[in-house]
């Protein structure tokens, strides 16, 4: 009884483990209170800062001492912080350290012999795969992102030019475009509209500066439009529609080849089951030939 009783131990560790690091490869998907609450937040006074969160603060500590490359672009464009990402990247890299170790102690109270140095080196190579796991997770999430940012800033065109065709001014019909939505990028234009006013500034340089950091050339070109009307005093009407249209063919065109792409994928596996059942069908009359010669 007492024999058993590390290697439940020792299992219970590498499951933890294992478990920890299918939740980051595969994220759940988002429960309904939360998102709801994303949705509503309550005052900011009602709320504990981030600051003083202990993950925030052993995350700063990690920042500061840990010279790596942060996509402080794809982190600004998901509202991820940075000391979250990098808190994220130790844990990871520290369970691929020591679950091969975890795992080697497991054989050997199985009395199963194995070499020192096959713990080490996987646990090495666990580490450094793990690692850069985060790094991929944020680029394929920014990715995402921006897609969907741009298939928003297409709608807020179209609303754009139907505020122009109203005969408003360009900032009274930027600000409005960006509060006829509520989804997240269209949060962003409001909070950026809303930074110039109270910053006394233009919006388009605000839409300018939120373009380039964001690395979305197309709401560059919303306040090229804005500043042409806002300073040439020209009509955009006919240029915002006109890009809004190419823009829309664009991500069409790119949803057809997408969608082809993965109609080819799809023969793939019926390919793949046709030669399985017809080596299936050929084995008794290939082994009879053999069993005749």
């Amino acid at each position: 009884m007492n024999s058993t009783a590390p290697v439940v131990f020792f299992g219970c560790l590498v499951g933890a483990g294992l478990a920890l690091v299918v939740r980051e490869l595969v994220p759940a998907p988002p429960k309904l209170g939360p998102a709801l609450r994303r949705l509503n937040p309550p005052a900011p006074s009602a709320r504990v800062s981030e600051q003083s969160r202990p993950e925030s603060v052993i995350g700063t500590w990690l920042v500061a001492r840990i010279p790596t490359p942060l996509p402080r672009t794809d982190l600004a464009l998901l509202n991820q912080p940075v000391e979250q990402f990098v808190l994220n990247k130790v844990l990871l890299a520290f369970t691929g350290l020591v679950l091969p170790s975890l795992l080697t102690m497991v054989w050997m109270l199985l009395d199963l012999t194995l070499p020192l140095f096959v713990p080490a080196v996987a646990g090495l190579v666990a580490a450094v795969v793990l690692w850069f796991v985060p790094d991929l997770m944020v680029r394929r999430d920014a990715a995402r992102a921006r897609e969907e940012f741009t298939h928003a800033i297409t709608v807020y065109l179209e609303l754009v030019a139907l505020r122009l065709a109203s005969n408003i001014a360009v900032d009274q019909a930027l600000e409005d475009a960006a509060r006829v939505g509520s989804s997240w990028s269209f949060r962003r234009l409001q909070d950026a509209l809303l930074r110039a006013r109270m910053e006394k500034t233009s919006p388009w340089r605000s839409l300018e500066d939120l373009g380039t950091q964001l690395r979305i050339p197309l709401l560059r070109d919303v306040s090229d439009f804005a500043r042409m009307s806002g300073q040439d005093g020209a009509s955009i009407y006919g240029p915002v529609r006109a890009r809004a249209k190419s823009t829309r063919d664009e991500q069409l065109s790119a949803a057809v080849a997408a969608a082809n792409a993965d109609s080819e994928k799809m023969h793939i596996p019926g390919a793949v089951m046709c030669v399985l059942i017809m080596c299936l069908l050929a084995f008794p009359v290939v082994l009879k030939m053999f069993a005749l010669s």
